[in-house]
């Protein structure tokens, strides 16, 4: 089906300090994706001195280092218009330091700070970096029930995060160490997982391993690349969304270099 040209504003949050790791590239990916449906996609730059809007149709954040995260979270406390976007069921894609603060605590040069508490997770640091390839199969809970292909990225992060009851995880990993803890793991009063083998798909504890996180409208993730380039079905589910339509509604795009990406990441 042919969507009706529209604007679609994507909001960019605090890139100049969750810029780290080039996970601004999202927002070119959704920008991009949408043009070529000829919708007039633009990025709107909410920069740390500018107040953060309500009013985009998607949100992305990205990855940055200990005293970003810090920046970040009090920024985003005192300008609350994720949250009221959230509120309002708008779509918003958070990546690896990103997610951590829109979590309840991450920590921070050793010592535990406060997020927003806008998804239902904790993170602690893992003892051994996550680094490397990670891939995972689409638990299709909430917002994503209509992914149906696997995930790819690459991770490199020093975080624990444990999902508690209202969150649910974005993938099971079938690669990597993902979140570095079982979906399970704040239901069963166990802050703590095994890192396990790296291929595995599960913890050294036995417990499922899984990545990322979903909770109403916010997807987060550890993986970079940026993300939404290497999962294009990820991509186009964000761009419907925020058209207020399905991606069945959106309907498939062929960019056949973006597929080439896609494949030789899968296969790497």
């Amino acid at each position: 089906m042919t969507v009706a040209k529209r604007t679609l504003t994507i909001g960019l949050i605090l890139p100049d300090v969750l810029g780290t790791y080039g996970d601004d590239g999202n927002a070119l990916v959704l920008r991009q994706r949408a043009r070529h449906r000829g919708i007039d996609a633009q990025i709107r730059r909410v920069l740390l001195t500018d107040d953060i809007p309500a009013d985009c149709d998607i949100y992305t954040l990205g990855g940055g280092e200990d005293a970003a995260q810090l920046i970040a979270a009090a920024r985003l406390a005192a300008s609350p218009g994720l949250q009221a976007a959230a509120a309002a069921e708008r779509p918003i894609f958070a990546v690896c330091a990103g997610m951590q603060v829109l979590g309840r605590t991450f920590y921070a040069h050793g010592t535990e700070a406060q997020g927003i508490s806008l998804i239902d997770v904790s993170t602690q640091p893992l003892d051994t970096r996550a680094i490397g390839e990670v891939a995972a199969t689409p638990t299709r809970a909430g917002i994503t029930a209509e992914l149906t292909e696997p995930l790819t990225g690459f991770e490199n992060h020093m975080g624990q995060t444990t999902l508690g009851p209202d969150a649910r995880p974005l993938g099971k990993v079938t690669r990597g160490i993902g979140n570095g803890g079982g979906a399970q793991t704040a239901r069963q009063g166990n802050g703590t997982a095994g890192s396990g083998a790296a291929g595995s798909g599960t913890s050294s504890s036995g417990a499922e391993r899984v990545e990322g996180v979903v909770q109403g409208s916010v997807i987060a993730t550890y993986m970079h690349g940026p993300a939404l380039a290497r999962n294009p079905q990820l991509a186009d589910l964000l761009i419907a969304r925020g058209l207020g339509i399905t991606l069945e509604e959106l309907g498939a795009l062929e960019v056949p270099i973006v597929d080439k990406l896609r494949l030789e990441r899968l296969k790497a």
